[in-house]
C-alpha cells in the first residue's frame, strides 16, 4: 500500500524524532511511505509553496492511507487530514504523544469520522504498535 506520512514542517516540530520512526516502520512492513523529508529532516528537493501543494495533493490522491504525527500544531497537517478524510475518504491514523495531550487540536480530537483513528503513544514501541494495528485493520 501507499501511505502518505504527515507532520509539521513549518509548525511545531517538537516530535519530529518520531516522524523518522513512522517512516522506517511503515517501510519495514513492506509498504511505501510518501514523505517530503529525508533522514536529516530536510526537504529532498527545494520547492515553492505552490509546488509543495501540487506535489502533496497528488501524493494524497494516490495514497491508500494517511499516517500523521499530530502532537505539534500544524495547519498543513490539519489540511492534509481533512483532505484525506473528506475529499478522498481514506483512513487516517493520527498519532499523538501522551505528553502533548493538551496541545492536540480539538479539530482532530473532536472529529467523529469513522475513517479517523487517534492513538496516543508514550514511546517508540507504542508508536510502532499503533501503526502495525492500523495497517492490519486497513489492509485490502
Amino acid at each position: 500500500m501507499i501511505i502518505y506520512c504527515s507532520l509539521p514542517i513549518r509548525g511545531d516540530k517538537a516530535y519530529k524524532e518520531y516522524y523518522n520512526l513512522i517512516i522506517e516502520h511503515i517501510t519495514s512492513t513492506g509498504h511505501t511511505a510518501l514523505s517530503e523529508l529525508n533522514a536529516n529532516f530536510k526537504p529532498a528537493i527545494p520547492l515553492t509553496d505552490s509546488e509543495i501543494f501540487t506535489r502533496d495533493t497528488k501524493w494524497l490522491e494516490k495514497s491508500n492511507l494517511v499516517v500523521a504525527e499530530v502532537s505539534g500544531a500544524s495547519t498543513g497537517v490539519g489540511f492534509e487530514i481533512a483532505y484525506a478524510l473528506f475529499h478522498r475518504k481514506i483512513p487516517v491514523l493520527a498519532l499523538a504523544n501522551a505528553e502533548a495531550a493538551n496541545s492536540v487540536s480539538a479539530m482532530i480530537t473532536g472529529c467523529n469520522s469513522q475513517l479517523l483513528t487517534i492513538k496516543w503513544y508514550e514511546d517508540p514501541d507504542d508508536l510502532k504498535k499503533a501503526i502495525s494495528e492500523f495497517l492490519r485493520n486497513n489492509s485490502k
